[in-house]
Formats: structure tokens, sequence, C-alpha cells
């Protein structure tokens, strides 16, 4: 597959529209006013840009804590995200979800969860559902390494490899659980997708902080699901640069080490692109920094929005909570 430059354009544009939202809201933060945990994406953008592009409006999309990137990805609205983490009404999630618990049916996103592995079993439901309807949509659930620890993930990639049912897996595996690095809960010798494989689905990895390698693999793997191959599980070796949970830096705590943070600073996934679209006279420099001043201008627009945004009524409390 040779992806487009108006794609690698739009791609370079999602990444960094998620990366100004996740920046904004760190130094945003100590304001007080965003009153909920939030987990930021900032440094694997690269996944959520490029998956949320190869798939159409149509297909449905499932995420975790660190939902952001995933949601914006998939054509999510920023000032709905904001408003959400900003507690108000207008909120894609009514604001009563807040950072963790995003969804928006007209975006396709179907939701996330601080449950660990939660939404993969939703989302193989929902891949049920697409097969027994012969809709040719497809479920994609994003989830990170640590998710495959637990045994709702084998019993679903279990049930959709018996289904031969349309969902996409992707791990994006960033090293570590919380502040646990993969060698402390894995055998070093294991690979995650290799392991999948060996469950009877098709699987692969690859280069999370290349966005164009994984257009091009997920594309590729999403033609093969709508054939009716059955489930493609992806392995993308990514990297958070924040801290876990919250706006700050946290290579001074001792789980992780400032070289390993600078070594994977410099494969920025946003820079690389960057640098390819420059060389390669695909866009010249100013291009480069009128797109990043107005999507700034868009994103201070979405915080205005949420700010301004009234907080629920009293007597909405119990309302959009499960089904009406």
């Amino acid at each position: 597959m040779n992806t487009s430059s108006n794609t690698k354009i739009e791609l370079l544009k999602r990444m960094i529209l998620i990366r100004t939202v996740e920046e904004t809201i760190a130094c945003r933060y100590n304001e007080q006013k965003m009153r909920c945990p939030t987990h930021l994406c900032t440094g694997q953008e690269a996944v959520a840009a490029a998956v949320g592009l190869a798939l159409n409006k149509s297909d449905m999309a499932l995420s975790t804590h660190r939902a952001h990137g995933h949601y914006l990805g998939k054509g999510g609205d920023v000032k709905k995200m904001l408003a959400e983490i900003y507690g108000k009404s207008t909120g894609c999630s009514k604001g009563k979800g807040g950072s963790m618990h995003l969804i928006d049916k007209s975006a396709g996103f179907m939701g996330s969860t601080a449950i660990v592995g939660g939404t993969i079993p939703v989302g193989v439901g929902l891949a049920l559902s697409f097969k027994l309807k012969k809709t040719n949509q497809i479920s994609c659930v994003f989830f990170g390494d640590g998710s495959t620890e637990e045994g709702v993930f084998y019993e679903s990639v279990n049930f959709a490899a018996l289904k031969k049912l349309p969902v996409l897996f992707v791990c994006e595996n960033n090293l570590y659980s919380v502040y646990s690095p993969l060698k402390v809960r894995q055998p070093a010798e294991r690979k995650i997708f290799e392991m999948v494989n060996a469950l009877g689905v098709n699987a692969e990895s690859g280069n999370g902080n290349n966005v164009v390698e994984v257009f091009e693999k997920v594309s590729s793997a999403i033609e093969k699901i709508r054939n009716g191959d059955g489930p493609f599980f992806f392995e993308f070796d990514t990297y958070r640069w924040r801290e876990h949970c919250g706006p700050n830096f946290d290579n001074d705590i001792g789980y992780r080490t400032e070289e390993e943070y600078l070594a994977w600073k410099e494969r920025d996934p946003i820079l690389i692109l960057k640098t390819e679209l420059v060389n390669n006279s695909v866009i010249p420099q100013i291009e480069l920094q009128n797109i990043e001043t107005e999507l700034q201008r868009k994103v201070d627009d979405a915080f205005a929005f949420a700010e301004e945004s009234p907080f629920p009524d009293s007597n909405e409390i119990f309302k959009h909570i499960y089904c009406e």
C-alpha cells in the first residue's frame, strides 16, 4: 500500500490535534476545574490517529482509561470531550463520565472504562451483532499490554476466533502497567502478538510511533476482516511521555529512567512524519506552522466552550445511566 500525500497530511493533523489537546489539558489541569483523573496519551498519538482514519464512521470503537486519543482519532468532537472532562452537561457523556468514561454514538465511539480489559468483551459482542446482522461493520478495541494479562482477554479472543468475528484488537504496548514494567509481568522471551497468533487469530506487530506504517498495516487488516477472514490482532510498540495518571512527568520516582524517556522522545511520531513531509517537499514549513496554529485555536475554543457550558441539573442525575 502506498499512502498518498493527502492521507499523510491528514494523519499529521490528527496527531497534532490529539497532542495539542493533551498538552493543553496538562498545562491547565492545576486550575482545579477538571476534577476527574486524566490519563494522557502524549507520545502515543500515532496509533489512535492511524486506526481512527482507517476505520469507517459506521465502525465502532472502544477504549480504556487512556481514551482521549482514540476518541479524537475516531472523529470525536473536541468540545464534547473537554466539556465531559469539565463535568458539564454538554459533554459526550452528559458530564457524568469524565475522562475515563467517554461515549459518543455519533462518532461510533461506544465507550471507555477504567476497568482493565473491561471493554474487550463488549467489543467482541458488538462484532457478533455485526456478523448476525450482516452489516459489514467492524468493532475495534483499544487496550494496553496490561490487559493481555486479564482472563477476559483470552476468553474474548478465543470466542472471536471461534466465530470468525469482525473485530480488530489493537494493543498499545507502552512497556508499563501503571509502574510495573513488562519484564516483571510477562516472560521475556514471549511476544504478545505471537501468543495471540497461537490462539488462532491473525496477529502482527509494528512500530506504533510510525503513523504511516500503522495506517498501512491496519488498513490491510481491515480489508481482510471485511472479507470475512475473522478477527485481527496488532501489537504496536509505543511509549507515553507523561505520568501514568496526571499532567506531570514521573521519571524521578524510579520505575523508569530519564535515559529511556529521552530515547523514546527521539522517536516522536509527530516529528517523524513532519520531517518526512518537509524533506520530501510535500508540505512547506510555514504550512506546518499554520496547521499547528489553527489546531491550537480550535482547542482553545473547545476549552472556552467547556468552561462556559452549564453543569448538569440535579434532576438529571439518574438519566442516561442505563437504557431509558
